[in-house]
């Protein structure tokens, strides 16, 4: 993901969100409706969770110290997962406690006009930061399904915004009906069964994104198509002769570790050796741009032969 359409993404999001937060707010002012509380709050965390974003593509940005040599491309994925956390606690917890006060003690839904004009006003910013976040991601995710692209994606910013958004839209739906049965049957346990399911919808979310970022921050190896070029290109058939065994890992999004043994001619020199394994470096950094460190140990390839 270029760092650049992560980060327009980002901020379509977060202009969309911030926009609509108060939007709701004002509404839930004037109407009392727990629906407009649950999804002001949803935005506001929302918001909070583009800022954090921001935060760590900046932070990760940073030079590569003797403390932290491979430098800090994990902090991506560290907010990543920060935002998980705030999605989950702010967003879908304090919408399902929302939503059991609501049914435990409803009220009338005062004020109609304000609830529905401002969901409606809501769902065409979101779906404009839906959109945005789309057309950067099919930029990057060729043909890969978006359930694919969500749990294959080395960066997490594109996910994470196509997720929130999506959530976000269901969640504007959801409070959409509950206001609206609500107002036809005069029942306010409708509107606190709309924030009861905008709860679980967050909190569903919420264990998606955790689960996606904790596994990029155990350490995820390259994709299979980047193995495969980075296969091919180590083995020249001259100097290295072959591939004995490889690893990969991401130290960021954008940083692949790669550590291999290959097997050399028994007979080369040492200067033979180290020319081989520079020229099979620069055939991987040209095969795979992102191969930023890379660690090629010589050995020589023993075959099994049968008396």
């Amino acid at each position: 993901m270029s760092a650049s359409g992560g980060t327009k993404a980002i901020v379509a999001a977060l202009g969309a969100n911030l926009a609509i937060a108060a939007a709701k707010f004002v509404a839930f002012a004037f109407s009392g409706s727990s629906s407009m509380l649950a999804e002001g709050v949803h935005s506001l965390a929302d918001s909070g969770n583009q800022g954090l974003l921001l935060l760590g593509g900046k932070k990760a940005k940073r030079e590569a110290t003797p403390e932290h040599p491979f430098g800090y491309g994990r902090e991506r994925y560290i907010y990543g997962f920060l935002v998980s956390i705030v999605l989950f606690t702010i967003g879908g917890v304090f919408a399902l406690y929302e939503g059991y006060e609501k049914i435990k003690h409803p009220h009338e839904v005062e004020h109609w006009y304000w609830p529905v004009g401002v969901l409606v006003f809501a769902i065409i910013a979101e779906g404009f930061s839906f959109r945005t976040a789309i057309k950067e991601s099919n930029e990057i995710r060729g043909k890969l399904s978006w359930s694919q692209f969500v749990r294959r994606a080395k960066a997490p910013e594109l996910p994470v915004v196509l997720l929130e958004d999506l959530g976000a839209l269901v969640g504007l739906v959801l409070a959409l009906g509950g206001v609206g049965l609500a107002l036809l049957t005069g029942d306010g346990v409708w509107d606190g069964i709309g924030t009861l399911c905008i709860g679980v919808l967050l909190v569903l979310i919420a264990l998606v994104l955790a689960a996606e970022t904790k596994s990029l921050l155990l350490g995820e190896a390259a994709d299979v198509t980047d193995v495969t070029k980075i296969r091919e290109a180590v083995v020249d058939g001259e100097t290295v002769t072959a591939l004995i065994h490889m690893r990969t890992l991401h130290l960021g999004p954008e940083e692949l570790l790669v550590a291999a043994k290959i097997a050399v001619q028994h007979d080369d020199t040492a200067v033979e050796v180290a020319r081989a394994i520079d020229a099979a470096e620069a055939r991987i950094r040209e095969a795979v741009p992102i191969a930023r460190v890379i660690y090629l140990e010589p050995d020589i390839l023993r075959t099994s032969t049968s008396t």
